[in-house]
């Protein structure tokens, strides 16, 4: 069985995947050589007033050459280890904080790679921020997926630990999706940890998603971290979540990225519309 998984990974199937791999690292290197890269902005509305958003994130894209856009999904697992991964963290930051500058009243989240850690442009970007506007990083959060996280749990650590005393808040992105190992998490200091989607879809009817959140949200709640619900998209499954105490909502239900900020919608108008 195993030579016979090595003759399929040698033969059409793994030459049209390699071909894939290599197209869309050069797809995000042009991006990158070009400047074609952009954030767009989804709010992260209060659980208690969906009308006022808590803050923004902001969430890459890469432009190709027809003009289409896009989502990070799509690129950048095939980048995230090369060095591609590293200067799209760096341009998002850049991006970010622009955003902020420009946006006095502004709260923004940002997500990195603890792989950007210690990397000098990367950390250029933040201090030439920094010495622009020193209150600039009060109003700024990183947001570090679980995966990430754990790959190198002292690193982040230490580097949450220095962050924090500039005034950065940290998000852990996609709290549960990666398996936490928990003998770490007691390590962490995560301001803010986002509940991956896959736990909110349907949790108003589905019952193992609604004790697998409950569970993950006294977790948060122990180590006093802010919660964030993420991939809201359905009236009833915010209404859930709401009155289960989560601190805050994101999804579509709120509105989709966008190149503009805008207001979120209110649950109310969804309610009318249905």
């Amino acid at each position: 069985m195993h030579i016979e998984h090595d003759k399929v990974l040698d033969g059409p199937l793994a030459t049209a995947l390699s071909m894939r791999d290599r197209n869309m690292v050069l797809l995000v290197r042009n991006a990158l050589k070009t400047r074609n890269v952009v954030l767009v902005f989804q709010p992260v509305v209060q659980a208690r007033n969906a009308n006022l958003p808590a803050f923004y994130e902001g969430l890459i894209r890469v432009v190709d050459d027809t003009g289409r856009v896009i989502p990070a999904k799509e690129f950048i697992h095939y980048v995230e280890t090369l060095e591609e991964g590293r200067l799209l963290d760096t341009i998002a930051l850049e991006l970010g904080l622009s955003t902020l500058a420009a946006n006095s009243a502004m709260r923004l989240s940002i997500n990195m790679s603890a792989r950007s850690i210690g990397y000098p442009a990367w950390e250029r970007a933040l201090a030439n921020a920094k010495a622009a506007d020193p209150t600039i990083l009060e109003r700024l959060i990183l947001e570090i997926t679980e995966s990430s996280a754990m790959d190198m749990p002292d690193v982040v650590v230490e580097f949450m630990a220095n962050g924090q005393h500039e005034g950065i808040t940290f998000g852990l992105d996609d709290f549960g999706a990666g398996y936490t190992a928990f003998r770490y998490f007691r390590d962490f200091s995560f301001d803010m940890v986002k509940i991956d989607k896959s736990f909110i879809r349907n949790i108003h009817s589905d019952a193992d998603n609604q004790v697998l959140t409950e569970a993950l949200v006294l977790i948060a709640r122990q180590f006093d971290m802010f919660t964030v619900a993420e991939g809201v998209e359905r009236v009833k499954d915010a209404e859930y979540l709401i009155d289960s105490g989560i601190d805050c909502l994101q999804g579509f239900l709120f509105g989709a990225p966008r190149i503009t900020v805008r207001q979120p919608e209110a649950i109310d108008e969804h309610r009318k519309r249905a």
